[in-house]
C-alpha cells in the first residue's frame, strides 16, 4: 500500500451541490484514492453509476458576503461520510443514493468553508472555487478487491480540499431548487 505522506494528494472527487429548503448538500464519488492497490473502476467506465466509493454530506446552511464582483459563500461546519458500496449504482437524480453502502469514514470540517464566485461572463457562465479542511472523526476497516484498508492509514488525521465548480445551470431533480457540479482534490495534513 502506497500511503500518501503529509502534504501529498490523497483523493480526487467529483460531485454536485444540491439546494433544497434553504439547505445545501454535496454528494459525489471518488475518481482516485491514494493507497488503494486496485482500480476504483474495474471495467474502466468512470461515472457515478459505476463508483464503489461515494460521499455524502449532512445538509448545511450557507450565508454569503458580497465584495464587488466576488460573492463569497460561507458554509458552516459540518460532516460528511465516505461510503463503500457493495454494488455500484449511485445516481445524481437521487442524491440519497450516494449515502448507500457501508460508511467507512466520517469527516468533520474544521472551520467554515469560503466559496468564491466570480461574476459570470457575458456568456452567463461563471466559476466557483473553495477550500476547506476536514478532520477524520471515525474510520472502519474495509476490504476492497481482497485487500484490507483503513482511512486512518490512508489519510492520517485529515485533509485539505480545493474545489472548482461551474455555475452553468443543471436541471435539478424533483424537489430541489438548484444543482451545481464540482471537482475537488485533497491533500493529507
Amino acid at each position: 500500500m502506497n500511503v500518501a505522506q503529509i502534504g501529498q494528494l490523497v483523493w480526487y472527487v467529483t460531485g454536485r451541490f444540491y439546494s433544497k429548503d434553504n439547505l445545501l448538500q454535496d454528494v459525489g464519488y471518488f475518481l482516485h484514492l491514494q493507497g488503494l492497490e486496485s482500480p476504483l473502476f474495474p471495467d474502466g467506465t468512470k461515472n457515478e453509476t459505476t463508483a464503489y466509493f461515494t460521499f455524502s454530506s449532512t445538509p448545511f446552511q450557507s450565508g454569503s458576503v458580497q465584495n464587488a464582483g466576488l460573492g463569497v459563500g460561507i458554509d458552516e461546519r459540518g460532516t460528511f461520510g465516505i461510503y463503500l458500496r457493495d454494488t455500484p449504482g449511485a445516481s445524481f437524480d437521487d442524491p440519497a443514493s450516494f449515502a448507500e453502502g457501508t460508511c467507512i469514514a466520517t469527516f468533520s470540517r474544521t472551520s467554515i468553508v469560503a466559496t468564491t464566485q466570480i461574476a459570470a461572463a457575458p456568456s452567463g457562465v461563471g466559476l466557483l472555487s473553495n477550500v476547506f479542511s476536514a478532520q477524520l472523526v471515525s474510520s472502519t476497516p474495509f476490504t476492497f478487491a481482497g485487500v484490507q484498508y483503513d482511512f486512518r492509514e490512508l489519510v492520517g488525521t485529515g485533509v485539505t480540499q480545493w474545489g472548482t465548480a461551474a455555475t452553468e445551470p443543471i436541471a435539478p431533480p424533483s424537489g430541489y431548487a438548484a444543482v451545481v457540479p464540482f471537482v475537488g482534490s485533497a491533500l493529507r495534513f
